[in-house]
């Protein structure tokens, strides 16, 4: 037989520092606060409390999920979640969510940073920063048609 928290054969209590327990499942119990429903922007929105003993904190991913069984939710991607704190001492966190009607809606008010971070944002097309200095410091060293040359247009 073999110990369940570390497989070492022997079962001497004092061996293992990480004995099963409740955090190594992963619980988590969510309550919402100020739960506010706002029709204008077509979301549901409040202040989600996350009791997590033992877990320094639960992913994202996982609230989703589970909120989306709570409020019935089809698509567990219309609810956003951010601005996650812990409290001191671990165990609890206080965050702000978002439940969407639908993706449309969200993707028409929801800031560009969050949805990029919800991987719904469109990446940014053209050259960065760098390169457009570098192409127009080339034309300052130009005169007349050679300006098009060194902007790297038609040849």
């Amino acid at each position: 037989k073999l110990c369940s928290a570390c497989s070492d054969p022997d079962l001497s209590p004092s061996h293992c520092f990480t004995p099963p327990c409740r955090a190594m499942t992963g619980e988590f119990t969510i309550r919402t606060r100020k739960f506010k429903q706002n029709p204008l922007l077509g979301r549901r929105q409040f202040v989600l409390d996350v009791i997590h003993p033992g877990m320094a904190n639960v992913s994202k991913k996982d609230l989703a999920t589970k909120l989306a069984s709570m409020y019935k939710v089809h698509d567990s991607q219309c609810i956003q979640l951010f601005g996650f704190k812990i409290a001191f001492g671990g165990g609890r966190s206080t965050g702000f969510g978002l439940i969407y009607e639908n993706l449309d809606k969200m993707k028409k008010f929801e800031p560009k940073y969050r949805l990029k971070r919800a991987g719904l944002g469109a990446e940014k097309a053209g050259a960065g920063r760098r390169s457009k200095k570098d192409t127009k410091n080339r034309r300052k060293k130009v005169r007349g048609k050679e300006k098009t040359k060194a902007a790297g247009g038609k040849k």
